[in-house]
C-alpha cells in the first residue's frame, strides 16, 4: 500500500508541474518575456514541493506510527508477563506481528493471539490514516504553489533553493553516516578491550584466534583473541591477488589503449568487463572446484604438500575478479593522457615502447594508483572465495599452499554464529575496526603519491 501511494504521490507531483507550466503561460497572456521565471522552473517548483511534501508525510507518519503502536504493544506485553525476560518481550511481539501478517510463527498462544489483534488493527489504521494525510498534504501544497504563479513569482530562485538544500541534505546524510560506522567501531572496540583488560598486545600479536570458544556468561578468553593469523591470511591472499590483478589489468590497459586497433578495443573491453558483472559465489565455485584441485593436483606432481583448501587457490581467482577494475580504470586513465605528451616523446625520437614507460605511465600514475588501490580494497573486502577456496581455521602462516582465514570471514562468522550477537559484536567490529584503520592509512600513502605526481604533470 505504502509503495503504492509513493507512486500516487509522484504522479500527482508530475500532474502538478503540467497545471503549474499550463499556468503559469495563462498568466503570461502570450507574452513568455514578461515572467520572471520560465514556465518549465514553475512547473519544477509545483513538482518539488508536491513530491518532498507528500513523500515527508508519509515517511514521517508511517515510521513514527509504527514505532509508538510497537512501543505501545511492547507495554502491553510487560503488563501481561512483568516476570518474563526482555528477550521473551521481544519474541511475543515478533510472533504477533507474524501472526497478524499471516507468516509462519516460532509459538502461538493467548498474549501472542491478542497482541496480533491489536497489532493488525492498529497497523491497518496507521496505513489508512498515513496514505490520506499524505496524499491530501501533497494536493494541497500543489494548489498553493498553483497559486502563487504571477509574473513577478521567482520560481527559478525557489527552485534552485530547494536543489540545494535536497544536495545539502544529501551530503549531510552521507557524512553522518559515515561518522555514525566510525563511531560505532569505536565504541564496541573499546568496549571489547575492556572485557578482556585492555590487552592490546594479545590482540595485534597474539597467534591463538578463537575468542568465543569456551564462553560463560557473555567473557570473553583474552588469551584466544590473538588476530595476527587473520590479518597474516588477509595480507597473504591480498597480495597473491594483486600480483595476478595489476600485471594482467595493466597490461591489457596498455595494449587496448595505445596498441589495439578500433575493432579489437570494440569487443576485447567489453569482454573483459564481463568479469566485473561475474557474482563472487560463481568464483567460489570456480576456485573450490577447479583452481584448488588442480593447484593440489599440480603440487602433488611436484612432490609438494596442497592442501585443499589454499591461500593460492583463493588469491588466484580473486586476483581474476580484480582484474577488470584495474585495467577499465587504468585505461580510461591513460587515454585521459594528452596527445601531446605522446607527440612530444615522439619528436624527441623515442619508439611507442619508450613513450608508454617514461610518459604515459608517469602523467596516469595517479589513476592507475587509485586504481590499484580500489583493486586492494577489493581483495580485502571478499569473503565469499576466501570461504570457499581458503577455509576458515585461523592458521599463522605465510605458506600460500596452505589454508587460511581472513578478517572478513571471521566478522561473518562472528556475527552469523550461534553466540549472543552482543558477545560476538565486540570482536567483530574490533576486527572491522582495525580494518578500517589499515584502509585508511593505505588511502592516505596513495593521496600522497597521487599528489606528488599531479604535482609534476599539472
Amino acid at each position: 500500500m505504502l509503495p503504492l501511494t509513493a507512486l500516487l504521490i509522484f504522479g500527482l507531483a508530475i500532474g502538478f508541474s503540467i497545471l503549474a507550466r499550463g499556468r503559469a503561460v495563462q498568466v503570461s497572456a502570450g507574452k513568455l518575456a514578461s515572467l520572471h521565471s520560465r514556465p518549465a522552473y514553475h512547473g519544477l517548483y509545483s513538482f518539488l514541493w508536491v513530491l518532498i511534501v507528500g513523500l515527508v508525510v508519509l515517511i514521517v507518519l508511517s515510521v513514527g506510527w509504527r514505532l509508538w503502536l510497537d512501543a505501545q504493544l511492547m507495554a502491553d506485553i510487560r503488563a501481561a508477563l512483568p516476570d518474563a525476560p526482555i528477550i521473551e518481550h521481544d519474541l511475543i511481539l515478533n510472533d504477533a506481528k507474524a501472526i497478524s501478517d499471516g507468516t509462519l510463527a516460532s509459538r502461538t498462544g493467548e498474549v501472542r493471539t491478542s497482541i496480533a489483534a491489536a497489532y493488525g488493527s492498529g497497523n491497518t489504521l496507521r496505513v489508512w490514516v498515513s496514505v490520506a494525510l499524505a496524499i491530501a498534504s501533497a494536493v494541497g501544497v500543489g494548489f498553493v504553489t498553483l497559486a502563487k504563479i504571477s509574473p513577478d513569482w521567482r520560481a527559478r530562485n525557489r527552485s534552485e533553493n530547494i536543489i540545494q538544500v535536497i544536495l545539502w541534505f544529501s551530503a549531510t546524510i552521507a557524512i553522518l553516516t559515515t561518522v555514525g560506522i566510525v563511531l560505532s567501531l569505536i565504541f564496541e572496540t573499546l568496549t571489547f578491550f575492556n572485557q578482556i583488560g585492555w590487552r592490546v598486545d594479545k590482540f595485534l600479536y597474539g597467534t591463538r584466534w578463537s575468542p568465543l570458544s569456551g564462553v560463560q556468561e557473555g567473557v570473553i578468553d583474552g588469551d584466544k583473541v590473538g588476530a595476527l593469523p587473520l590479518f597474516t591470511g588477509t595480507l597473504l591472499i591480498t597480495v597473491i591477488a594483486m600480483l595476478v590483478a595489476v600485471p594482467i589489468g595493466l597490461f591489457a590497459a596498455i595494449y587496448l589503449s595505445d596498441f589495439a586497433g578500433p575493432r579489437v578495443r570494440a569487443w576485447a573491453k567489453p569482454m573483459l568487463e564481463i568479469l566485473a558483472g561475474i557474482p563472487t559465489v560463481v568464483y567460489g565455485f570456480f576456485a573450490a572446484i577447479t583452481v584448488a584441485p588442480f593447484i593440489r593436483g599440480s603440487g602433488e606432481a611436484l612432490g609438494l604438500s596442497v592442501a585443499s583448501e589454499s591461500a593460492l587457490a583463493a588469491g588466484v581467482v580473486m586476483g581474476i575478479m580484480i582484474i577488470p577494475f584495474i585495467s577499465s580504470l587504468s585505461d580510461d586513465v591513460i587515454n585521459a593522457v594528452p596527445q601531446s605528451l605522446r607527440d612530444g616523446s615522439y619528436g624527441l625520437g623515442a619508439t611507442k615502447a619508450e613513450t608508454i614507460r617514461q610518459v604515459v605511465l608517469p602523467a596516469a600514475l595517479p589513476g592507475i594508483v587509485s586504481a590499484v588501490l580500489l583493486g586492494v580494497s577489493r581483495a580485502v573486502g571478499e569473503t565469499m572465495i576466501v570461504v570457499m577456496a581458503a577455509g576458515q581455521g585461523a592458521n599463522f602462516t605465510a605458506n600460500p599452499l596452505e589454508a587460511v582465514t581472513t578478517v572478513t570471514v571471521q566478522i561473518v562468522m562472528l556475527i552469523t554464529g550461534d553466540t549472543d550477537a552482543k558477545t560476538a559484536a565486540g570482536p567483530a567490529f574490533t576486527l572491522g575496526f582495525t580494518l578500517f584503520c589499515v584502509t585508511l592509512i593505505l588511502n592516505m600513502i596513495a593521496l600522497s603519491v597521487v599528489r606528488k605526481y599531479r604535482e609534476m604533470y599539472d
